[in-house]
């Protein structure tokens, strides 16, 4: 059997977090990857934004979600999605518990906003 590159780095605990954690690494340097390379999109004619029909409410999830920060769309997904609780989360990410409180809450309001027809709200700065 072949072992993991990156066994040493565990030290008990909870092998799913663990994975997690790997896992949303390897992700974040794909996304890199990506971020450099141009992206080019066919518009179909049944992307337009006032489709009606069942996919109609997928593509808008789909589209709030990409408006998210990519913690908080990370954070989202692995509690709604993978089922992690709040701890697991925030030892994938690698921050305090109630940071991820935060996170969540903040995509919450943004995805509701989005499904509701609200433009984005600007952030002020001092």
């Amino acid at each position: 059997m072949r072992a993991l590159r990156s066994e040493h780095l565990f030290h008990g605990g909870d092998v799913r977090s663990w994975l997690y954690t790997i896992l949303t690494n390897l992700n974040r340097n794909r996304l890199r990857s990506l971020a450099r390379r141009p992206t080019l999109t066919q518009i179909e004619d049944n992307d337009a934004a006032d489709a009606a029909g069942p996919e109609a409410g997928g593509r808008d999830i789909e589209r709030a979600l990409a408006l998210l920060v990519e913690e908080q769309r990370t954070a989202l997904l692995l509690v709604v999605l993978e089922g992690l609780t709040y701890r697991e989360v925030a030892e994938v990410q690698g921050v305090p518990i109630g940071t991820v409180m935060s996170r969540l809450a903040r995509a919450r309001v943004q995805i509701k906003a989005y499904l509701d027809g609200e433009r984005p709200a600007l952030r002020r700065i001092k």
